[in-house]
C-alpha cells in the first residue's frame, strides 16, 4: 500500500485503512502486532542475523561415500528447504540403527575439528562427515546398519537416514557441519 501526499479527511482515511484491513482478512491474513510492533521486531531480528535451523527447515541425504587411507568417509548433507537463510553450528549426533531402529554400537565420537556458525541459504546445503575404518583394522566391524539417526546440531529432535554403514576397529568420528564437507 501508498501513501498519497495529499491531505485526507479523517473518515476517508478510516475508510481506506478499513477498506484494505478487510481484503487482508478476506485473504486469509492474521494480524495480531501493530505496525511499531512489527517494526521493531524485524530490526531485532535483522540484527541477531539469521535463526538456529530448525528440524523442519531442513531434508537431510547422504553424499557419496569415498575411501582413503584404510578409512571410509561419508557426507551428511543438511540441505535448506525453508525460504529463509538459518545457521547450524557444531556437531550432529549420529547413530548407526539396525531395520528395527535399535542402535548398533556407540554413537559417534567428535572429530576435534575446529568449528564455526555456517549460515545456510535457502535451497543450499552444508555437511557433516562421518568415518571408520576401512574393514577390520586393530578391532572388529560391527553388523551393518541400515539407518543413520541423526540430530542436526542444537536439535534434540532427529531424523533417520537410509544408510548401510558398518563401524569397525572401535572407530566412527563425525566432523561438525561445514560447508567444504571435511572431518
Amino acid at each position: 500500500m501508498f501513501v498519497h501526499s495529499q491531505r485526507r479527511s479523517g473518515r476517508g482515511i478510516a475508510a481506506l485503512l478499513s477498506a484494505g484491513l478487510l481484503g487482508l482478512a478476506g485473504a486469509g491474513a492474521a494480524w495480531s502486532a501493530t505496525p511499531a510492533t512489527t517494526t521493531a521486531a524485524t530490526a531485532a531480528t535483522a540484527a541477531q542475523g539469521p535463526r538456529t535451523c530448525a528440524m523442519s527447515d531442513l531434508y537431510l541425504s547422504m553424499g557419496r561415500k569415498e575411501g582413503a587411507a584404510g578409512s571410509v568417509y561419508w557426507p551428511i548433507r543438511f540441505t535448506n528447504t525453508s525460504a529463509t537463510s538459518c545457521t547450524l553450528r557444531g556437531y550432529p549426533g549420529v547413530s548407526v540403527l539396525d531395520p528395527a531402529h535399535r542402535q548398533i554400537g556407540p554413537a559417534a565420537t567428535h572429530s576435534g575439528r575446529p568449528f564455526a556458525t555456517v549460515v545456510l541459504a535457502p535451497a543450499h546445503s552444508v555437511s557433516a562427515v562421518i568415518r571408520t575404518t576401512n574393514g577390520p583394522v586393530g578391532g572388529p566391524c560391527l553388523r551393518t546398519g541400515t539407518y543413520l539417526r541423526v540430530y542436526p546440531p542444537a536439535s534434540f529432535r532427529a531424523v533417520l537416514v537410509p544408510a548401510s554403514w558398518t563401524i569397525c576397529s572401535h572407530l566412527f568420528q563425525v566432523g561438525p557441519v561445514n560447508p567444504q564437507g571435511a572431518l
